[in-house]
């Protein structure tokens, strides 16, 4: 491999990425009896959009398995990083030779841009209170998937390979826990970028379903509010907004990380 990075460079921006994920602290109390609300909600929705959500819900757990209908196209994210390659030699492997500051810039446009359409989206289904929250609640989960995706690949990490639709979800699941959760889950994925990690992390996964309740109980409280018609709008669009944040800033962290210490590594096995 040609270094694009000097060692020095590949070291610093470790440091302020394990600086962000010290920073990273408990959820606030309200976060954490976030189950109630939904206990509520769960008594005030009519059975059939409890169904349509569970329905959501399973059609996600195909993710893990083949991608199912959230998988994503990579030319387009591809282009934007090399724009100038023909369309027939767009592959991720591509950018093993491109700067981290040119993946960093793609990765925060992407993330700009899917935080707007989080908000827009949010507002739009916060406007019928209860009754377009079930739709919400779904929608949300394949916008964080999307922008996750997105953001693999701009640190050439490719979503049609299982093991990085595990990354993907435990990125997921970063976002949604206490900082006991936030510390196991870094220790899972520390040893990622070593090819190490395929059987543990798979077995460590007790189920989608599981992960998505979690997800989506880490912001039950705040959705309670987007339960008012009308009024819930303003609320959809900035829990929906910061939702994607989130998960925008934990991916391009996570992803980001790998992509250094896979440099650093062949650095060091070049000398």
């Amino acid at each position: 491999m040609i270094d694009v990075e000097s060692t020095d460079y590949l070291k610093e921006e470790l440091r302020k990425i394990e600086t962000w994920e010290n920073e990273q602290k408990d959820l606030w109390f309200w976060e954490k009896i976030g189950r109630l609300p939904f206990m509520l909600l769960d008594k005030l929705t009519p059975k059939f959009i409890q169904d349509k959500i569970g329905l959501a819900i399973d059609e996600l757990g195909n993710y893990i398995q083949t991608g199912g209908q959230y998988l994503i196209k990579e030319e387009n994210i591809l282009k934007k990083i090399a724009p100038h390659t023909p369309s027939n030699e767009l592959h991720v492997g591509l950018l093993e030779q491109v700067p981290i500051s040119q993946m960093d810039k793609i990765a925060d446009e992407i993330a700009n841009s899917r935080t707007k359409i989080a908000t827009v989206q949010g507002a739009t289904t916060g406007i019928g209170g209860i009754f377009t929250l079930a739709v919400d609640i779904p929608v949300l989960l394949g916008l964080s998937l999307k922008v996750l995706q997105e953001i693999s690949l701009c640190y050439g990490y490719d979503p049609k390979e299982k093991s990085e639709r595990i990354f993907i979800v435990k990125c997921l699941q970063f976002t949604s826990s206490d900082i006991v959760g936030k510390k196991a889950i870094l220790d899972d994925l520390s040893s990622f970028h070593q090819g190490s990690q395929n059987q543990q992390m798979i077995s460590q996964l007790q189920g989608w379903r599981e992960v998505v309740t979690t997800y989506r109980d880490s912001f039950g409280w705040k959705k309670l509010f987007q339960m008012i018609p009308i009024a819930g709008m303003i609320f959809g669009a900035f829990i929906n907004r910061s939702s994607i944040s989130d998960v925008a800033e934990a991916g391009k962290m996570l992803f980001r990380k790998r992509r250094i210490m896979e440099r650093l590594t062949q650095i060091e096995q070049g000398n």
